[in-house]
């Protein structure tokens, strides 16, 4: 199992630079990066995400947590209408009685407030968000991952 000293180890050498050159170049202290290949300190999260760029790489692979340097944050900015081809309308729910809802669909064409909520900036922000948190997780890495495999085995 690779660890992440070995991982930051691995992609300084293959960038061509020694440790005091690599601690310059990210402007970190002159002996950290020694400490990070040796396993005696952990980088911060900061540091982390600074040598994730440095290196192009996620910092799923950095962490070794994921063999997949592949950045994802590229494919949540991709326009949805790419992926839907014929979006449906959404059942909007109608009270009937006291504690009873029927579900209906717009006559609108899904122009209901729920649907108008679904297109603000502030809730797709937050959607954004809670999903890119998501996928960065190891369980969301295991998922994607399982239904990638899934879908090139069809």
């Amino acid at each position: 199992m690779v660890t992440m000293a070995q991982r930051i180890e691995n992609l300084r050498t293959e960038k061509g630079l020694s440790r005091p050159g690599l601690a310059a170049a990210l402007n970190f202290p002159k002996g950290s990066i020694d400490k990070f290949e040796t396993g005696r300190q952990t980088p911060t999260k900061e540091q982390q995400e600074k040598m994730a760029a440095f290196f192009d790489v996620s910092l799923f692979y950095l962490r070794a947590e994921s063999n997949d340097r592949t950045k994802m944050e590229n494919w949540v900015d991709m326009d949805p209408a790419n992926f839907i081809d014929n979006p449906t309308p959404i059942p909007v729910p109608r009270h009937v009685g006291k504690n009873t809802s029927v579900i209906e669909e717009s006559s609108t064409g899904g122009s209901s407030l729920f649907d108008t909520f679904l297109h603000t900036k502030s809730f797709q922000e937050m959607v954004r968000a809670t999903l890119l948190d998501v996928l960065r997780s190891p369980e969301g890495q295991r998922i994607l991952s399982d239904a990638i495999h899934k879908e090139l085995k069809k």
